[in-house]
């Protein structure tokens, strides 16, 4: 190999990694995942995530993304090793991050690569990501917004969000084929139904007679008449009566494991996403733990106007449009306003055949 040969593989290599960042920044996923081998590994145990082949990279790495407020990554130049067709290397990594869940901060991290020459010019066959400093203190700055009237990039979801009126009108029939199709790919069952009696019926084919199942505070669930079903119908094995029936005072420890672990939680939730993930907010965090796994099974009711692009909309309309309806609900109920004291987001569903959303293509409850 001629010094010259040498020279041009260095600089295709830096520029390989120059362009994961560059992807990475753009939030270009189908590109980042282009880099790789057809078998190449992105391996991060600090997540953890540990994906194969390019699929995989670009549909987690998607999954992951929709969690960010704002990612800022630099890559600094490091070691090449060259040795014919395959190559070692380092690079080292600054980053500034922060999530919808507010979880943030600042890291400094190295890339150990190995990489592969290919007919299509060098590509990435493995990246490990490690670690070497990580700072969690809250960072003072923000994501800017796009002001008013400004062109933003029509693929950043935050750049323009939706105005409020738009989570009270039902999806389109594309939407929610979109969202289906992205729950199915993170890992739960997802049917289109027409209205809420199809839901109500199929409520009776998904919960075999018998089972003990316990219903969320949902008004999804009372006006379809699932609630009812349920709760009274005497079909099933009714966890929320019993709740109700025993003193909350003396009787709180069996209150929590009856509602934490039923064969089946029914519940709607306050928001899915366009990329597969649903949102339910609690005040009291009572039905929290067995729709997030203490239940064997799961179903959410889910009515078309709840859909929304992403988690960052996911949590506005939490906060703008069901916390305000909810809180009139409780102050009429319980003479006490509700308020945002719990929040869950399932990404995926790693227990196949768990959950099971049923996407209505009418609006319902709120």
């Amino acid at each position: 190999m001629t010094d010259f040969q040498d020279i041009a593989d260095r600089v295709e290599i830096e520029a390989l990694r120059g362009e994961f960042s560059d992807a990475a920044m753009m939030r270009d996923r189908a590109r980042l995942a282009s880099l790789f081998t057809p078998d190449g590994a992105l391996r991060m145990p600090n997540i953890p995530a540990e994906l194969v082949g390019r699929e995989e990279i670009r549909v987690v790495g998607e999954r992951l993304q929709s969690q960010w407020d704002f990612f800022v990554q630099t890559t600094h130049p490091g070691t090449i090793q060259l040795d014919g067709d395959t190559a070692t290397g380092r690079a080292y990594i600054q980053e500034l991050a922060r999530t919808l869940d507010r979880r943030q901060g600042l890291n400094y991290a190295v890339y150990h690569d190995r990489y592969q020459r290919t007919a299509e010019g060098w590509k990435f066959a493995e990246r490990v990501y490690e670690v070497r400093y990580l700072d969690t203190s809250p960072l003072a700055g923000s994501a800017p917004r796009a002001a008013q009237g400004s062109v933003a990039d029509p693929e950043d979801a935050t750049a323009s969000p939706a105005p409020t009126a738009s989570f009270a009108e039902p999806a389109s029939a594309e939407r929610l084929e979109r969202a289906a199709s992205a729950l199915r790919a993170n890992g739960f069952a997802a049917e289109i139904l027409d209205d809420a009696a199809a839901a109500r019926a199929r409520i009776k084919d998904l919960i075999p007679e018998g089972a003990s199942v316990f219903t969320g505070a949902s008004e999804t669930l009372r006006l379809s008449g699932i609630d009812e079903d349920i709760n009274a119908g005497g079909r099933y094995d009714a966890i929320r009566p019993r709740v109700l029936a025993i003193d909350r005072a003396t009787g709180a420890d069996e209150i929590r494991r009856l509602a934490a672990s039923p064969d089946f939680v029914v519940n709607s939730v306050a928001a899915v996403t366009e990329t597969g993930s649903l949102v339910l907010a609690s005040g009291s965090g009572s039905q929290i733990p067995a729709n997030a796994g203490g239940a064997a099974h799961a179903v959410w009711i889910v009515g078309a106007q709840k859909l929304v692009p992403d988690l960052s909309t996911a949590l506005r309309r939490v906060e703008e449009h069901a916390l305000p309806l909810e809180s009139a609900r409780a102050q009429a109920v319980y003479g006490m306003p509700s308020a945002v004291n719990r929040l869950l987001i399932l990404n995926a569903e790693p227990r196949p055949g768990r959950g099971t959303v049923l996407l209505l293509r009418e609006a319902i409850g709120y």
